[in-house]
């Protein structure tokens, strides 16, 4: 068929042909085991459509439109011959010079997965495979200068649609064109799909809410994982919003982060069906700013999407080797910032690979945001940590590592936060003059500001019993300094002096302290006097006792008896006094982790106020 046909003859051979490619596509699926047959038959069915095809050009050029003239005959033929292009039963491409769709018929887009308006102006070329690419370029251009038709073997990938198809490459010439076109008739001989079934892709008002659906539920995925306690306490945010953007969304997931002012690799995540590579390997290796699309983004502080790679140099290129993206085998990219206050804290690089569908710009969208989250939670983590450090300083100035060796007496002690961060209660055990002093209080307060006042009453107490010899006289000094700093916070505190069996206490607003006997007895000291702070001429409650061998003095925070059940009932001295019966004879170390078990069970692990127990023995 080399001359042009009329239109009456090129509909019914149009029909035939449409007759024709169904039928083999029912022997197809009937007779898998027997694709020979129908190869053979489907190519010979793509020379006549090819045939069909330049008669259909030929036809097309009899009927050029004068400007201002009615339609006449020919321009109706005109329409039908674009109407018989659209509906042409094998999938049809023209091409310009530089390879870009022009046209496409709405067999090619039924197979592609893609509407003609998504394809029309793209790069045909990025739909073949890589490794095949640089040789379809070279037919494409063999045509256009030869003017020989060719057919070429590849697999064309789009939408998560893996197509091995033969293409039959002609030279055109349309009417009203200045140059010369290719067209390319495309027979499928196998078609793999990922995923969703084949058919074009739903682009509903249904499927568009649902893929908002599920990108706002994958935000909200981020956002939980980010908040999580261990990501602001470990240094795992980046790893871990990396992991689940590759489970969710993408093949491979890059993420850079500036540290110190350089940008460096942080994760490399690969296809999550493979083991890891040494392509993974090299691109752990790589520095960011050889990436020009990540050095892109780190400068310009906006992301980029590429919905079809055209130019695979924008990840860099291995040493020695080809671009990276042609290794990977990807057919999209998105780059994204992890933005902070004054630039770009690092950057998400997102690929995905030829049998998924594209990025868009929507996923753009997302994936900006999700920055903008990373970003948030990274500059959250490093205040917690600075926070943390703080806490932790603050935290050793009224809890000492460990217990000095005192002679002739045995000390254990057990302390728990409460539930702010930095604790208001404090213990010591420090030396003095001809013996060993120990102290514990607490002020009336929660956070930093409390806690400092109460780092001050401990060294104070510290540094005063250098020059006293009587533990009240101290703790009458100590109230005069935190009057005069009229913090406007009081502390209850009680401090003893140890020398040899007797102690000498001094209490100033404390519980009174638990004496457990030999015999299982427990009863309690005096207790009381005036919390340091409130008035300068404060009483101080003086106490001796002489530990006789065997007893155990044990002091408390207020958060041990104050500590709740699930009934809202205290934990209270009396239900202290039963568990210091049942150690008598234990050793401090003992006493305190009873105390401390039985009210753990009796508040089911809750903790409000700082939990302190200091226990001494004398041996």
């Amino acid at each position: 068929m080399t001359d042009a046909i009329g239109l009456n003859a090129l509909e019914q051979a149009l029909r035939a042909l449409s007759s024709r490619v169904s039928s083999l596509r029912e022997a197809r699926s009937a007779y898998p085991a027997d694709p020979r047959s129908t190869l053979d038959a489907a190519l010979a069915e793509l020379d006549t459509a090819r045939e069909l095809l330049e008669s259909s050009l030929r036809e097309l050029r009899k009927a050029p439109k004068r400007s201002g003239e009615r339609e006449s005959g020919s321009q109706r033929e005109l329409k039908l011959l674009r109407q018989v292009f659209r509906t042409f039963p094998v999938p049809v491409v023209v091409l310009d010079s530089s390879g870009v769709v022009r046209r496409i018929s709405a067999e090619t887009s039924r197979m592609l997965g893609s509407p003609a308006g998504y394809l029309i102006g793209r790069s045909f070329p990025l739909l073949v495979d890589v490794s095949r690419r640089a040789a379809f370029r070279s037919h494409l251009m063999a045509v256009q200068q030869g003017g020989q038709s060719t057919t070429f073997q590849t697999r064309l990938a789009h939408q998560g649609r893996a197509h091995t198809v033969q293409l039959a490459i002609t030279r055109l010439t349309m009417p009203g064109e200045p140059q010369e076109m290719i067209a390319i008739v495309v027979l499928p001989l196998e078609a793999q799909v990922s995923g969703d079934p084949p058919g074009p892709v739903d682009r509903s008002d249904a499927s568009l809410v649902m893929a908002a659906a599920r990108r706002q539920e994958l935000l909200a995925r981020m956002t939980r994982l980010l908040l999580d306690e261990e990501s602001l306490r470990q240094p795992v945010t980046v790893t871990r919003a990396a992991r689940l953007l590759a489970a969710e969304t993408a093949d491979w997931v890059i993420a850079d982060v500036v540290r110190d002012g350089v940008p460096r690799r942080a994760v490399v995540l690969g296809p999550s069906d493979k083991p890891v590579t040494e392509l993974v390997r090299l691109v752990e290796g790589l520095k960011p700013l050889t990436a020009p699309a990540v050095a892109h983004v780190l400068t310009g502080g906006s992301g980029v999407v590429h919905e079809m790679l055209e130019d695979d140099s924008l990840l860099g290129e291995a040493p020695g080797g080809p671009p990276l993206l042609r290794v990977m085998g990807a057919a999209s990219l998105l780059v994204v910032p992890i933005q902070g206050e004054a630039g770009a804290l690092g950057a998400l690089t997102l690929v995905r690979l030829r049998d998924r569908e594209p990025f868009s710009l929507a996923d753009l969208g997302l994936m900006e945001e999700i920055g903008a989250h990373l970003g948030l939670a990274l500059r959250a983590r490093r205040s917690f940590q600075t926070r943390s450090q703080a806490a932790d300083a603050l935290r050793a100035s009224v809890v000492p590592r460990s217990l000095p060796d005192i002679p002739g007496v045995e000390a254990a002690a057990i302390y728990h936060a409460g539930s702010s961060q930095v604790g208001a209660e404090f213990y010591d055990v420090f030396p003095v003059r001809d013996g060993w002093g120990f102290a514990l209080g607490g002020a009336a307060g929660k956070g930093e500001e409390a806690a400092s006042v109460t780092a001050m009453v401990r060294n104070g107490l510290r540094v005063l019993s250098v020059w006293e010899s009587d533990p009240v006289e101290a703790m009458r000094r100590l109230n005069h300094a935190l009057v005069a700093q009229n913090s406007g916070m009081f502390v209850m505190a009680v401090a003893g002096f140890v020398r040899g069996r007797r102690i000498v206490l001094a209490g100033a607003g404390h519980h009174p302290a638990a004496l457990l006997q030999a015999d299982g007895g427990v009863r309690f000291t005096a207790g009381g006097g005036v919390p340091l702070g409130i008035a300068p001429e404060a009483e101080i409650l003086n106490e001796e006792i002489t530990l006789t061998s065997g007893q155990t003095l044990v002091f408390y925070s207020d958060g041990l008896v104050t500590s709740q059940n699930d009934q809202g009932e205290a934990y209270g001295e009396t239900r202290l006094a039963d568990v210091l019966a049942r150690c008598a004879g234990q050793a401090p170390a003992t006493v305190v982790k009873a105390v401390e078990e039985d009210r753990h069970a009796f508040s089911s692990g809750r903790v409000w106020d700082e939990v302190v127990i200091l226990a001494l023995r004398v041996v």
